[in-house]
């Protein structure tokens, strides 16, 4: 059966890649005249300087057609066929076609030799705030991810639309214009083969009927509770309980715990096999949930560089991991450990500088004030406790005692904790400076890598065999070897070591991706995807 789906998806991925080339054109079925000019340069002008057309690049297209001298560019039908083929099919890439006044172009295109010289103007500025604004969507994304995250640190794509057009429109080939713009990336791809599936039968959506599991209190193994049959049956739907198997018993029973766990792994979640809250989200996901997942989540790639650099640290927050890629390999592979929901790790994009070994650890701002300063003001035993220091500006050590913790003076001060086996940072800490103060390293809790779920720390990314990590990037200076790097340690003094490879890292964040022939769904830690579906979702929809 898995074989006879990938079948199909082969031969609908085919006829979608084909569609532009042998889908006749909707002037061509309606036998409609060529008409080699939609208008002319005093019409477009005057119906410019008026325009009362709703348009999404409404000033890009003014400032296009002024720089062309307000020269129509719609003169041909094979254009203008070529651009609304493209907007029929761009459900393949994860958008909507009414988005791009589908509506209005099938309908003026269909009767176009019907039409007023007002409508013919029209109809070529509709094309052209299309073009435009599909032209943008696909090369840099729907949505703005700074107006939708708090921090967004990775370079925003442009795309210069109005040139593209020009270019295009001279080239004759509106395709090729646009199929340059999307994303090559294995997971936007894979995603994209996944959502032809869906597309190609969007009937299932109706078929995925399952009753809601309401939330409630934990639920343990072998304590009753009346939501366990539709746990029972909705890990049937799924796949993880045979379908010929019946429960009708409020009892969490032993042959419902692993099928339990294995969906708890397989989506990113802590692994107990405990029916809390979480899980129960994560299966109340409908196929058509799933559907907008995928939607969303090729948004995201949309985002993203085009070009993440030639050696670059790969960070999905969302699924714990980070990939190391040199020279167009995966070279390592790491489990991480993220920010919590309170304090999330943010997306952004920087270029490692040094390696730190026995690093001091600095208390960041956000934890100096809120654990830190107030743990201190009700006992400096908690200083101690912890192993803190304080220092004032010029470096010189402060007595806790002379600190007035009432009145904000420990603000000024900076905590820090010096190195040692209960340092937070461990070992060793990978530093590409950068605002937010986010770096790569090793954690003492080493145990903690074993959890299916690690939103765990306070922003930056701890790294299963970081030190590895660490040696791996001084690999190119032979004075660094695994012998001079353990004598460092073992010192127990602090050394700075300058990384002279070019290394990006990149944090992003995505809950969707490929997996052999199907895809993988992740537990969204951060709750971005239902804001991000809110705002991406069609013009003018409501569901």
């Amino acid at each position: 059966m898995r074989s006879n789906l990938l079948y199909i998806a082969v031969i609908i991925f085919f006829f979608f890649s084909c569609k532009n080339d042998q889908k006749p054109g909707i002037e061509e079925r309606n036998d409609v005249p060529e008409i080699e000019e939609l208008t002319d340069a005093s019409n477009l002008r005057e119906s410019l300087n008026s325009v009362k057309m709703d348009l999404q690049e409404k000033d890009s297209l003014i400032a296009f057609y002024k720089s062309n001298n307000y020269q129509p560019i719609w003169k041909s039908r094979e254009l203008r066929e070529d651009l609304f083929r493209n907007i029929e099919t761009v459900e393949t890439e994860g958008l909507f076609p009414q988005d791009y006044h589908s509506e209005i172009l099938k309908k003026e295109l269909a009767q176009l030799d019907k039409t007023t010289i007002a409508d013919r103007t029209n109809l070529e500025i509709l094309l052209t705030d299309a073009f435009l604004k599909l032209a943008h969507d696909l090369g840099a994304g729907k949505l703005n991810p700074k107006d939708l995250h708090e921090i967004w640190g990775t370079p925003l794509n442009k795309v210069d639309n109005a040139s593209l057009l020009k270019k295009a429109i001279q080239e004759k080939d509106i395709s090729e214009a646009l199929e340059n713009l999307k994303p090559k990336h294995l997971v936007y791809t894979g995603l994209k083969r996944q959502l032809s599936k869906i597309l190609a039968d969007s009937t299932n959506f109706h078929d995925d009927k399952f009753e809601r599991i309401g939330e409630g209190k934990l639920i343990h193994p072998n304590e009753n509770d009346d939501r366990i049959p539709l746990v029972y049956s909705r890990l049937q739907q799924l796949d993880y309980i045979k379908k010929n198997t019946d429960s009708v018993s409020t009892t969490y029973q032993e042959d419902l715990q692993e099928p339990l766990k294995r969906f708890q792994q397989d989506h990113g979640l802590e692994n107990d096999g405990i029916v809390g809250n979480t899980t129960v989200s994560e299966l109340n996901l409908s196929l058509e949930d799933r559907y907008h997942q995928i939607l969303i989540n090729m948004e995201r790639w949309r985002w993203f560089p085009r070009d993440f650099g030639e050696n670059f640290i790969l960070i999905n927050i969302a699924n714990y991991h980070l990939d190391v890629i040199e020279d167009g390999d995966t070279v390592r592979s790491h489990r991480t450990m993220v920010g919590t929901q309170a304090r999330k790790t943010p997306e952004f994009s920087d270029k490692i500088k040094y390696v730190v070994f026995n690093p001091t650890w600095t208390i960041p701002p956000t934890i100096k004030k809120n654990d830190i300063i107030p743990g201190s003001a009700k006992s400096l035993d908690y200083l101690k406790g912890h192993k803190l220091k304080i220092y004032d500006k010029s470096g010189n050590v402060i007595d806790p005692k002379s600190v007035n913790w009432k009145n904000g003076e420990a603000k000024n001060y900076t905590f820090r904790q010096d190195p040692g086996p209960t340092n937070p940072l461990g070992r060793v800490k990978i530093i590409y400076p950068n605002e937010y103060m986010i770096y790569l390293h090793d954690t003492p809790s080493q145990s903690l890598f074993k959890n299916n779920s690690r939103a765990r720390s306070s922003g930056c990314v701890r790294v299963q065999d970081a030190l590895g990590l660490a040696e791996f990037l001084l690999n190119d200076q032979p004075k660094f070897d695994q012998e001079k790097i353990a004598e460092i340690l073992e010192s127990g003094k602090t050394k700075e070591v300058p990384v002279t490879r070019n290394f990006k890292v990149h944090h992003l964040y995505w809950t969707a991706y490929p997996e052999g022939d199907t895809i993988r769904f992740i537990n969204d830690v951060y709750g971005y995807d239902q804001k991000l579906w809110e705002a991406f979702k069609p013009r003018n929809s409501k569901k």
